[in-house]
């Protein structure tokens, strides 16, 4: 399945692509990665047929697949295994979580990152399997992915364990990490603004500027 589907999907990205988008896409990455030139809304909606084909494949398969569009070197198709993951998310569990934070480690940035982080936190399900280990992991993609999974989660987020992991990382002088703490308590600000501002105050001090701001821009 893997091949005859990536080679479909590559088909896909070519007859989707607009080569003179190519170069502004690949500056905004920092000239990191190569591009075909394919735009999200065109992306997902070339690729959302042939992903959706995958429906009751076992997770092993899924996350084959993943992986090959990983190695691929246009960045598009590390987006491609991204919406091919949130799809099909319900066929994965926590069992899967060393698959998925591997690929975390595997050519990061915040894009991708943050795109795993959603399909982390679907797959968990108001779980924090993992996360524990994930907040003192020595990369600091993973470390992200610990401080982002409870997006979105509202009434369900663990608020203990999102005021100690933004505590346990607080003192880092990372941009992707002092944003991502600031992103998590401002996205939970949304349901308990009094909570985060008790939190802020709090601990002002040990907060980075920038997680500081973030985290109550909104309050």
């Amino acid at each position: 399945m893997t091949t005859d589907t990536l080679i479909t999907l590559r088909t896909t990205l070519l007859a989707a692509a607009e080569a003179e988008h190519a170069p502004a896409m690949r500056a905004y990455m920092r000239d990191q990665f190569e591009f075909l030139g394919v735009r999200t809304p065109q992306r997902r909606a070339a690729c959302k047929p042939v992903l959706a084909t995958l429906k009751g494949q076992p997770a092993s398969a899924l996350l084959e697949l993943a992986g090959a569009l990983w190695q691929q070197p246009e960045r598009e198709f590390q987006y491609v295994a991204i919406d091919l993951l949130a799809l099909h998310w319900k066929q994965l569990d926590d069992s899967h979580l060393p698959a998925l934070l591997q690929l975390v480690q595997q050519r990061s940035w915040w894009d991708s990152v943050d795109g795993l982080a959603g399909v982390i936190g679907d797959v968990l399900r108001y779980q924090h399997a993992g996360m524990d280990d994930a907040i003192a992991h020595q990369n600091l993609w993973v470390r992200r992915i610990a401080l982002l999974h409870q997006l979105g989660w509202r009434g369900r987020t663990d608020c203990e364990r999102l005021f100690r992991y933004a505590l346990q990382c607080a003192h880092e002088q990372e941009f992707f990490i002092q944003k991502a703490i600031g992103w998590a308590l401002r996205d939970y600000a949304r349901h308990d603004p009094q909570a985060v501002h008790r939190f802020t105050s709090e601990h002002q001090q040990q907060l980075a500027p920038l997680s500081y701001r973030e985290a109550r821009k909104h309050l």
